[in-house]
């Protein structure tokens, strides 16, 4: 039997980090569902939380919104992929894409195809703000923006520079939200919410 002693000289015990390449292969061979929730943040399997019917609704809501008014001249993409690097391809709920004529059968979106990336966060807002942002920001996302469901307000980062946004907006209700990114893109917060 073994004893806590003999465990406690074991060398440290680190966590496998996986490449995006790692996941899209454990993916095709059936070991991960294709739809099985799990994004890949910095080479960590991410088990996504469930999304409960405010956050789909608005999802499908601003979807909607962005394609009456771009859709001629952008793509949107709801809760797919987006390749950063080898170590991360998160599924942000909503990304407004340049449009490609294979609607990115070839490959996933990259940093320079993204116009803007959007996160509804109800339960993850400590995530997205944190973690989420740092990454879009390290990867030149030149935009994003986190709706957030329990202070009804969406917070706009934008005006990248060196890896880091320097501009950050709190939108509330009764104000507009003016993309910097995307030009014409104006919306309200309540258009957003449903309110």
């Amino acid at each position: 039997m073994t004893t806590i002693a003999e465990l406690e000289k074991l060398p440290r015990i680190v966590p496998k980090r996986f490449r995006v390449e790692d996941f899209r292969r454990m993916t095709e061979a059936g070991i991960l569902p294709e739809e099985s929730g799990w994004e890949i943040i910095d080479g960590y399997l991410i088990d996504k939380m469930s999304i409960g019917s405010k956050h789909a609704s608005i999802v499908r809501r601003l979807s909607k919104l962005l394609e009456r008014k771009f859709g001629d001249t952008t793509q949107i993409s709801g809760q797919n992929p987006v390749y950063l690097d080898e170590f991360n391809e998160p599924e942000p709920d909503i990304a407004l894409l340049k449009p490609r004529d294979d609607f990115y059968e070839e490959s996933h979106p990259t940093p320079k195809d993204v116009l803007l990336l959007i996160e509804v966060s109800n339960s993850t807002i400590e995530f997205d703000r944190d973690i989420k942002k740092t990454l879009y920001a390290e990867a030149g996302i030149v935009e994003y923006w986190i709706v957030n469901l329990p202070d009804e307000t969406v917070e706009v980062y934008s005006q990248l520079k060196n890896g880091n946004y320097h501009l950050v907006r709190i939108i509330e209700k009764g104000e507009m939200i003016e993309s910097n990114a995307v030009e014409k893109l104006k919306l309200t917060v309540e258009e957003i919410l449903g309110l």
